[in-house]
């Protein structure tokens, strides 16, 4: 969970200041960049959120057969 919680760190640090960055700069890239960061993170926690769900349900399981 440690890890989960520095990614959303990191990827509000990013976001945040990508952000700042377009209306400092107004280019459309840093918009780009931030939703190629929420689609990161979105993947990330779908990934995490499976494993966690393969994860309590297969010991369980595993602890049921044996």
């Amino acid at each position: 969970m440690l890890v989960l919680r520095l990614l959303m760190i990191l990827l509000a640090l990013v976001i945040v200041l990508s952000g700042g960055m377009y209306l400092f700069t107004r280019q459309q890239r840093y918009l780009r960049f931030v939703w190629q960061v929420v689609r990161f993170g979105v993947l990330m926690l779908l990934v995490f959120g499976v494993l966690f769900l393969l994860e309590r349900y297969v010991l369980i399981g595993w602890r049921m057969l044996l």
